[in-house]
């Protein structure tokens, strides 16, 4: 009787068929891979659920860092924005490329590990892609072995990068961090009920919206509103969802989700 080997389940995720198809040939002559081939962020979203739903998960995803680029001329690919999204709940969809492909399945799917192929190498795009979640950063025209090297690697916790891209990604994540580090400050600043109010705008919340959901009447929501653009040192509200993010505020729950009451009373 034969020895079970540990398969490792891998999702292709290019818009480019060609290279696509070729990837996925070459992976799964590996005795240990199985491979899927999506074509767009939808696809490779309605791939996951659909493993996830039958109990045989992916392992890794690969994915094009200018998915959706092919297909500019008529527009993007988009899905229904998720819960927690400054759109989500129902709003508005949003465009799927591959960097924010990423940092899409990182809630929905946190067993996943994600690898970026690109075709050349950009330290900014580099860490913005670890930023969303990515575990590597591959050029395309790497070899198989390198890319099993990093499939295989990536499952046990570690990061690649091609290390012409370190001292450039280095860079950019310190210079992220500082940019964080200020923004907390910003948010700190805050009363817990403008945090609330915060939270509530980070998940896409309108006015009427938060004041139902907060128990306050809207005139008492856009003062909060005006008094969190005003702290935080911006003029909008998708500046301050934005500022948010990078101080990492969550999204408050959203309808269907146990609603809790807390924070100051206004």
């Amino acid at each position: 009787m034969g020895v079970s080997v540990a398969r490792i389940r891998v999702l292709v995720v290019d818009d480019h068929r060609i290279f696509a198809e070729s990837l996925a040939a070459a992976l799964a002559a590996e005795p240990d891979v199985d491979v899927s081939a999506a074509g767009s962020g939808p696809a490779a979203l309605r791939c996951l659920e659909r493993a996830t739903a039958e109990g045989r998960r992916y392992d890794v995803m690969l994915v094009d860092a200018e998915l959706g680029v092919l297909a500019a001329s008529g527009g993007a690919h988009t899905v229904p924005a998720p819960r927690g999204a400054p759109d989500g709940g129902g709003g508005p969809s949003f465009p799927v490329d591959g960097i924010s492909l990423v940092g899409g399945v990182r809630s929905t799917h946190p067993h996943l590990r994600t690898v970026v192929l690109a075709e050349r190498d950009d330290p900014r795009r580099a860490a913005t892609a670890l930023q969303a979640g990515a575990s590597g950063w591959v050029a395309k025209d790497c070899s198989l072995q390198r890319l099993l090297t990093v499939i295989r690697g990536v499952l046990r916790g570690e990061t690649h990068l091609p290390p012409a891209l370190l001292t450039g990604v280095l860079r950019e994540l310190t210079a992220a961090r500082k940019h964080r580090t200020e923004s907390e400050q910003l948010v700190e600043s805050l009363t817990p009920r403008e945090r609330e109010v915060l939270r509530c705008m980070v998940a896409g919340l309108g006015r009427k919206a938060v004041a139902e959901r907060l128990f306050l009447s809207p005139h008492t929501v856009r003062t909060h509103m005006q008094n969190v653009l005003g702290k935080l040192g911006v003029h909008s509200t998708l500046a301050a969802v934005a500022l948010a993010r990078r101080a990492g505020v969550g999204p408050a729950v959203l309808a269907g989700d146990v609603v809790e009451r807390g924070g100051q009373p206004a």
